[in-house]
């Protein structure tokens, strides 16, 4: 059996502040932080079950990556190889970005701010490439292609920039090596997620993934889900949920 876990960064700064984020870099709060050393912790439990992880992939943004460490630590495989990609990203926002929520809410009206949030296909405002929050004018993007640095994203261009590291690289570590860890976003993971389950357009709408809860799937040969879950307290998971779909007012 093949086991793909899912670990969304802990409470970013702007998590707490109900900010819009995307690519913006911003790092973890206290709280955070206390996350991800838990879901190292609920790990740990299941590694004396057998889980096994052998191989890490995070995106090239500060809080997965500092989740990712903080839960390898607390697990006792700080030595996994890791590999990072900006394919596994957060959602562009684009204008959005650095905006509160609940007030961008009551500024378009709730049922616009929920598609630009939400929606498939509906992306927001895009960013001027002027604008010094667009990639380009990141280091860390300097050898991607200009054509494919977005300015702002749905949730299909997500699945789309994703589905081609998914391909080529996670599912041969799969293959290879029968545990692998993903530490990413909220909507990078529903993406993926979208993917694995065969979730349709709008149904995906409805999928909330909390911050800082390890999602273990176990695979058949053919890479489709048997099986998944969260590890913790099913209460305070669903909580977790809950609020991330609260932010928005």
């Amino acid at each position: 059996m093949v086991e793909l876990v899912l670990l969304r960064h802990g409470e970013s700064t702007w998590n707490a502040e109900n900010l819009f984020t995307g690519w913006t870099d911003v790092d973890l709060t206290p709280a955070g932080e206390a996350e991800a050393v838990e879901a190292g912790r609920l790990l740990a439990v299941e590694q004396g079950r057998g889980l096994d992880l052998r191989v890490v992939h995070t995106s090239v943004l500060t809080r997965a990556v500092r989740t990712a460490n903080l839960t390898l630590d607390e697990l006792g495989r700080s030595w996994l190889p890791v590999r990072r990609h900006w394919r596994l990203n957060e959602r562009h926002y684009g204008a959005l970005q650095g905006k509160n929520k609940k007030e961008t809410a009551e500024e378009f009206g709730l049922k616009k701010v929920k598609m630009w949030r939400r929606g498939y296909v509906t992306p927001p405002p895009p960013l001027p490439p002027e604008d010094e929050r667009h990639p380009l004018h990141d280091l860390r993007y300097r050898d991607v292609p200009t054509s494919a640095l977005p300015d702002s994203e749905c949730l299909a261009d997500v699945v789309a920039r994703l589905l081609p590291y998914w391909e080529d690289v996670m599912v041969p570590d799969l293959r290879a090596f029968g545990s692998v860890l993903v530490v990413a976003h909220g909507n990078s993971i529903r993406a993926l997620v979208k993917h694995l389950k065969s979730i349709s357009d709008n149904d995906i709408v409805r999928l909330e993934v909390p911050t800082g809860v390890p999602w273990v799937f176990a695979l058949n040969e053919s890479l489709a889900v048997s099986d998944d879950r969260f590890l913790g307290d099913p209460a305070s998971v669903a909580e977790a949920a809950a609020a991330v779909a609260r932010q928005a007012g």
